[in-house]
């Protein structure tokens, strides 16, 4: 397992992840928070994964291997690094997917230092970038992902937006405390601010947007 260092603010968002919020996260998030409060049906993820995983994959918040173990991956052992600042969750996917042996990687996106390794096919960024510190420049987490994508690669992922989207009063309420608890950091997201850090960075993608949610594929 690779470790690089992470500074506090990113590591707020990512300490909420414990072994026992673990085991509810699945049904917490992709079951109930994606359809009641962020109205971005867990089938519209699903399908990014169907589409886009490839045999030469980089997992970025590694979560618990929710999506990942669901894809049909056309060969024994395909090459997939996950890669997350929580070792809780490395652990969590590792075990989902351990028939495929996956490497793990302890790691701060935004750290000015990243690991060097070789390029993927395939990156998933998915529901990591509004985990990010808002006091951060959050642009920079594509910057280093764009250096670890092959040429013919695609990224993908989706992030929830806090300015500009449609939010039931629940949701609004969650997303406040998410917010102040440092497990978000997106109270200033919009899609505009996702846009101009995709095109900084990636010479074409495309943003779909399914209620609070901004689904997204980009390439170099």
């Amino acid at each position: 397992m690779t470790v690089t260092t992470a500074n506090r603010d990113t590591r707020a968002g990512a300490a909420v992840y414990t072994k026992t919020a673990l085991k509810l996260y699945d049904f917490w998030v992709h079951g109930f928070s994606n359809h009641y409060l962020w109205h971005c049906p867990t089938e519209q993820l699903h399908a990014l994964y169907q589409r886009h995983t490839s045999a030469n994959h980089l997992e970025v918040g590694a979560g618990t291997g929710f999506f990942l173990k669901q894809v049909p991956f056309r060969m024994l052992k395909p090459r997939i690094v996950l890669m997350d600042l929580n070792p809780n969750t490395l652990e969590t996917a590792s075990r989902a997917i351990h028939h495929y042996q996956p490497a793990g990687v302890l790691n701060d996106i935004l750290a000015t230092q990243q690991p060097t390794m070789p390029a993927f096919d395939s990156i998933a960024f998915n529901y990591v970038w509004h985990c990010l510190p808002a006091s951060a420049n959050k642009a920079q987490a594509f910057t280093h992902l764009s250096r670890l994508l092959n040429e013919s690669g695609v990224l993908f992922g989706a992030t929830l937006l806090g300015k500009g989207v449609p939010l039931n009063p629940l949701a609004k309420a969650v997303m406040k405390l998410y917010n102040k608890k440092g497990i978000f950091g997106n109270h200033a997201d919009d899609r505009a601010s996702l846009e101009a850090a995709l095109a900084a960075n990636f010479s074409r993608y495309d943003i779909r947007q399914e209620g609070a949610a901004a689904l997204f594929t980009a390439w170099k």
